[in-house]
């Protein structure tokens, strides 16, 4: 049975182990889910228990087990977590027995409150010491403590100023730098992912009577020895807070022997120590010591270590026979030395029925002579005060006789010189006895070349021809036998003959690779061609055959390695070849032709080793020859280059090979090529003799632990030198005083040597010999006997951690008769333990190093690192594991910035926290400013946010601009990487985009316009255009006739109004507002507007033109010009003047100024502390009274009130039918003057 909770998943096979945490601490915001899976047959049922009773689960609606599971789902909304704390246990039960879970303590977490409390000022004189008390309420798992301020910054600690590990805040003296009030000690509840502040603490510090210098004394712990305990594979934190003036310095030793330097770490500015991985030698006395230029004190700790239980062996399975004896051993180690108790399915053994076959003695059961029906699970249990463990362990008492579970008649093909595996599993109880024959023999196969492994499987080595055949495996008991016939099939090894051959091809020619190929003829062989490792291009230029590749037409891009890969069911074998293209060459004018054949071949000068060759050449005398040979005894039908002579040579000195049929012909060259070659020359022999030379590429090498495998490259039938060539093999261990050994082979080039040492030096030899003697005396070369697995790990394994990113590793090298092997170097492997996602990172450091650098590290991880010896065999065991942490390093960029909720004066940002924090997130930093239309950017705003916070409302933005945001997150070592985010505040929360009206009065018109987008426009406004045309009362223009006239203003980001002079009394006009963008399409267009303005009397006089009227107009312009002057110099003299009172009483909010630059009217602004707008005054009450100004707007509109909005667009609807009594006709959107002022009377 498995039973596996919560996120534990354990695969057991039957009835085998139970999986399962002890502690579960529940969110009580989510349900409950306890996984209890176990597997047996017939299929098992579950139950539980609930602090030692029976949990009925049927009884209970919020409780619910999943079918053919004994997982329990419990809903607890609506429900308090607390109604279902306690201690579980799950029960897995079929006909063969009981199988029980670890005790599952569920606990629900908890966040409780700060109590309120009252806290005074501190008042301390600067120089003395001082603790401000954390004392966070006990939350579940307990909270982590940190100090900040009212800024959410954390409070910076450092020798004199520190946080110890039960959260105050400690200072061995006080500066005057350390008044403030705000001292906050914030408790975050990891699991409930909440966060609680403290009343702030406010510390004022005195120096009317500053202390005066002091030598050190211990603030925590106090008196001068304390003790404390620590368990095996913890964490131990000793910790050391000295008080003095100076700030004294701590520092740390061991009394009784070294510090554990691999596993040992100082933090809090040499405050605390802590050592990883607590072991039994980690007990002693530890002694720290505080010291200033005053003084030292000194505080000695006392560590005592226990250990909860732990295994040395854990009790397995058990299959038994009938009559056959077992042993469950039940091995752990502890302090205090554990108890151990045993529990037959799941009832304690003492209360169980009485078996007398069954004798426990402490930590072993021993079954002896068991029956069949006496299956059971059996539970180890150990325990002491610290905690427990818990195995079961299946014991199955089974008669069955063998039974072989390989299907019969299977098939194994290997290459040849490969090792074969002939499986034969089998079941049985007894364990069946595995014995093989090969075909019709009688011998067991239990010597060399054949390995019967445990598990039946025969094995091998090296495979040869004859090692083809029918195998018969058998599997026997008591109670029967059984056989199985498998077949073992050893093929010949695919090998390229014909290789591609390196090619130089001109642009637009013909190229061609060769790769011919022998297989085995029972195989089906594949032939695949590659191009740079790739496939080949697919283009109808390149041709495939059976045993070539064809590029018709080659081009630039055809240049790169092709490579023929010959793929067979059991091997493969592959060769490449370059192609390079060159352009082509102009053909020459000249045509030459290759010369022609060397004739008259004649032999002289007969020697048992040599012979003269003579010829006649053919024509273009003086081309050089190129003389070959055909060996009819060896090689009959090939022919092999043997020399080349001059041109001017017509006869040759031929030194020839013992044992040999030769036939000579020559062969002309020039430039153009070869001749045909000559008629071949009589036939010569030579007499056989002893081999004059020894195999060459002589090497010993070992396949397997035991064996030396000497290989060489065998001579070739010219080299023989005569019949029955043979090689005489012979090896002897170097070093040591012994014999050669020596074995005669033929036909092969190796030889294995069995039964040798692992990896010890050997000295070969191989010699020539054939029927006419022995070759020369062979020079002896240094081999090696198979290497085996490294039977040790390196010790002294230690971590130099140089930042967040790089550690140095140390150890002891093996030694070299551990390493059992040609060392390769030796592997690293770690991974973060804090991150499961995390891969494990291998690094090989070759040769026989002791240092290495780890690369790549993630700032502020805890790593497990180990290292194994590696040779040619395989690894080594691992040394122990080793805890190394990085420290911190700046954290990469958030996650992401979103801004959302756009207004016109605030926005909302969210952000998330950053992938890699790579330490503890101090903060982050937001810094923004505007960009204008121009792209240019304003000044920049920088604002700090807590790590817990991911929101932040930005108000008293201006409306309509777009902003630039710069965001990142920091920790104690910086900040990070800057992400960037555009916004723009929106202008209004209209619904409509553009709103436009135009209207008149007699002789003039007037146009305003606004926009209104929600957030912001996904284009800037270029210009207004005012279409206007002309008709007569006559009936209208055809339809695309008019004639528009055009007048373009400048575009504005808000209402503006514009006048249009120099019209015609008494004539109709259509108008119409027109808003494009920079490409001059158009965004917005009013619907066209017929205005008819009033026609002049014809008696009546333009006074504009009469010469009276202008003088007029001059003298009252210079008389208001002076007035204006004399009210200039009172008003900066501090009096009053009549004007300045009126307007005082009766002010006009819709007086605005002008603007120079465009002629249009000056925007309202609305801030919310309500600045008087420029040009403007606002009464005291809030109020706007609205006075007789002949330049307001409001006349030409719909109502009598005319009001603006928050963007300083109007509210009212603008209409052409109002028309106004005053006569307007030379009013300007430019600057009131003088001029202006009395228009308005006219």
């Amino acid at each position: 049975v498995c039973v596996s909770l919560s996120h534990w998943v354990c695969v057991c096979t039957l009835w085998s182990k139970v999986c399962s945490p002890k502690d579960f601490i529940i969110d009580p915001r989510e349900n409950i889910l306890i996984y209890c899976e176990a597997k047996g047959k017939p299929h098992p049922s579950f139950s539980w228990t609930r602090n030692g009773t029976h949990f009925d689960v049927e009884k209970d609606s919020k409780v619910l087990m999943k079918p053919s599971s004994g997982t329990l789902v419990i809903d607890i909304s609506g429900e308090k977590a607390e109604a279902y704390e306690g201690i579980y246990q799950c029960t897995a039960r079929n006909e063969h027995g009981t199988a029980v879970s670890n005790n599952i303590f569920i606990r629900q977490s908890r966040s409780p409150l700060w109590s309120k409390e009252r806290k005074e000022a501190i008042m301390v004189q600067v120089g003395v010491s001082l603790v401000l008390q954390c004392r966070p309420p006990a939350g579940l798992p307990p909270p982590i403590i940190f100090w900040m301020d009212n800024n959410f910054q954390r409070l910076p600690q450092n020798t004199r100023v520190s946080q110890a590990l039960n959260g105050d805040l400690y200072f061995s003296n006080v500066l005057l730098d350390d008044t403030r009030n705000d001292y906050i000690c914030y408790a975050r509840f990891p699991h409930t992912q909440t966060i609680q502040q403290k009343q702030p603490i406010t510390v004022k510090v005195l120096d009317n009577s500053p202390s005066e210098e002091r030598r050190p004394s211990f603030m925590a712990p106090l008196g001068r020895s304390s003790t404390q305990m620590a368990l095996r594979g913890g964490v131990l934190e000793l910790e050391c807070i000295a008080e003095g003036l100076p700030t004294p310095e701590v520092s740390w030793y061991k009394e009784s022997g070294d510090l554990p330097s691999s596993r040992m770490s100082f933090h809090n500015f040499q405050k605390t120590l802590k050592i990883a991985d607590v072991m039994e030698a980690d007990a002693g006395d530890y002694r720290c010591t505080a010291k200033n230029s005053l003084g030292s004190a000194h505080h000695t700790i006392k560590v005592n270590v226990k250990a909860a239980p732990f295994w040395i062996s854990a009790p397995r399975n058990l299959i038994l026979a009938p009559k056959e004896t077992g042993i469950l051993t039940c091995r752990v180690s502890g302090d205090p030395k554990p108890q151990i108790a045993w529990s037959v399915n799941g009832v304690p053994i003492e209360d169980s029925p009485k078996d007398t076959s069954r004798k426990v003695e402490d930590d072993t059961v021993i079954l002896s002579d068991v029956q069949t029906g006496s299956s059971a699970v059996y539970q180890c249990n150990a325990s002491n005060e610290f905690g427990y463990l818990l195995a079961n362990a299946f014991v199955n008492v089974l008669a069955e006789a063998p039974r072989v579970l390989t299907p019969p008649n299977n098939v194994y093909q290997v290459i040849t010189n490969n090792p074969a595996f002939l499986d034969c599993a089998s079941f049985g109880s007894p364990i069946p006895t595995i014995t093989w024959f090969k075909e019709s023999q009688t011998s067991i196969l239990n010597r060399d070349p054949y390995v019967i492994h445990n598990n039946g499987t025969l094995e091998i080595n090296v495979a040869q021809s004859l090692n083809s055949g029918k195998y018969t495996c058998i599997a026997s008991n008591n109670l029967g036998t059984r056989e199985n016939h498998v077949y073992l099939e050893v093929k010949e090894p695919t090998r390229i003959l014909a290789q591609p051959e390196y090619m130089v091809v001109q642009r637009n020619r013909k190229a061609v690779f060769e790769c011919k190929v022998k297989h085995d003829p029972t195989l089906i062989p594949t032939m695949n061609w590659l191009k740079d490792n790739g496939e080949l291009p697919d283009d109808e230029r390149f041709l495939v055959d059976t045993d070539s590749l064809t590029i018709n037409e080659v081009t630039e891009e055809d240049e790169g390695t092709y490579t023929c890969v010959m793929n067979t069911t059991l091997d493969q074998d592959s060769a490449s070849a370059m192609l390079t293209v060159v352009e082509a060459t102009p053909t020459p004018a000249i045509v030459y032709e290759e010369p022609d054949p060397p004739t008259d071949l004649e032999l002289t000068d007969q020697r048992e080793r040599s012979v003269q060759l003579t010829w006649i050449p053919g024509d273009e005398h003086n081309s050089p020859t190129q003389i070959q040979y055909e060996d009819l005894l060896h090689q009959a039908g090939v022919w092999h280059n043997l020399t080349e002579e001059e041109g001017t040579k017509t006869t040759a000195h031929l030194d020839l090979s013992p044992y040999a049929y030769y036939s000579f012909r020559v062969l002309a060259v020039n430039h153009v090529g070869y001749s045909q070659p000559s008629q071949p020359s009589r036939q010569y022999r030579t007499n056989p003799a002893a081999p004059d030379v020894n195999p060459t590429d002589v090497h010993g090498v070992g396949t397997e632990h035991n064996n030396l495998v000497i290989s060489w490259k065998e001579l070739t039938g010219l080299q023989s030198n005569g019949p029955g060539l043979q090689y005489k093999v012979n090896w002897r261990q170097k070093d040591v005083e012994e014999d050669w050994l020596s074995e005669t082979v033929a036909n092969a080039s190796k030889y294995v040597v069995s039964g040798t040492p692992t990896f010890v030096p050997y000295e070969v030899k191989v010699q020539a010999v054939n029927d006419y003697g022995n070759g020369p005396a062979p020079e002896a070369v240094v081999g090696y006997s198979g290497e085996d697995v490294p039977m040790s790990a390196p010790e002294s394994v230690q971590v130099l951690v140089q930042n967040g990113t790089l550690a140095e590793v140390h150890w002891e090298p093996v030694l070299t008769s551990m390493v059992r092997g040609r060392l390769q170097g030796y592997k690293v492997l770690y991974t973060a333990t804090r991150d499961p996602h995390t891969e494990q990172q291998v690094l090989l450091f070759s040769g026989n190093r002791t240092d290495g650098r780890l690369p790549g590290l993630k700032p502020y991880s805890l790593y497990t690192l180990n290292i194994r010896v590696v040779n040619g065999k395989g690894e080594g065991p691992p040394s122990p594991n080793h805890n190394f942490e990085t420290p911190e390093g700046v954290p990469g960029p958030p996650s992401f910035l979103r801004i959302k909720n756009t207004d016109m004066d605030s926005l909302t940002l969210e952000w998330g926290p950053p992938q890699d924090n790579n330490g503890r997130l101090t903060g982050y930093t937001l810094k923004y400013q505007p960009v204008n239309s121009s792209n240019e950017l304003g000044p920049v705003e920088e604002m700090m946010f807590p790590a817990n916070e991911t929101t932040v409302i930005l108000a008293d933005l201006k409306y309509s601009t777009r902003y630039k945001f710069y965001f990142n997150a920091k920790t104690i070592k910086g900040s990070g990487p800057t992400i960037t985010e555009e916004a723009v505040t929106i202008m209004d929360e209209g619904s409509g985009m553009f709103t436009s009206k135009v209207f008149s009065n007699k002789t003039f018109f007037r146009a305003h316009t606004s926009y209104h987008p929600h957030k912001y426009l996904p284009f800037s406004i270029h210009t207004f255009l005012l279409s206007i045309v002309t008709f007569s009362p006559t009936p209208p223009f055809p339809p695309g006739k008019e004639d528009w006239t055009k007048e373009c203003v400048n575009g504005s980001s808000g209402s503006q109004t514009y006048l249009i002079k120099g019209l015609k009394p008494g004539t109709s006009y259509r108008v119409r507002l027109v808003v494009k963008d920079h490409s001059e399409a158009t965004i917005h267009s009013t619907e066209e507007l017929v205005i008819t303005l009033p026609a002049m009397k014809s008696d009546q006089v333009d006074l504009a033109t009469q010469g009276w009227f202008i003088g007029l107009m001059c003298a009252i312009a210079l008389l208001i010009l002076v007035l204006l002057i004399i009210c200039f110099i009172k008003r900066n003299k501090g009096g009053k003047y009549p004007v300045k009172e009126k307007e005082d009483a009766h002010q006009d909010p819709e007086i605005q100024p002008m603007k120079d630059d465009d002629g249009t009217f000056g925007e309202y602004s609305d801030t919310e502390d309500h600045k008087p707008l420029k040009g403007s005054r606002t009464p005291s009450n809030g109020t706007v009274k609205r006075d007789d100004s002949d330049d307001s707007l409001v006349d030409y509109g719909e109502g009598g009130d005319g009001q603006f909005n928050e963007d300083g667009s109007f509210i009212g609807q603008y209409s052409g039918k109002k028309e106004k009594d005053t006569h307007e006709g030379n009013e300007s959107s430019e600057a009131p003057s003088p001029v202006n002022a009395m228009n308005s009377f006219v």
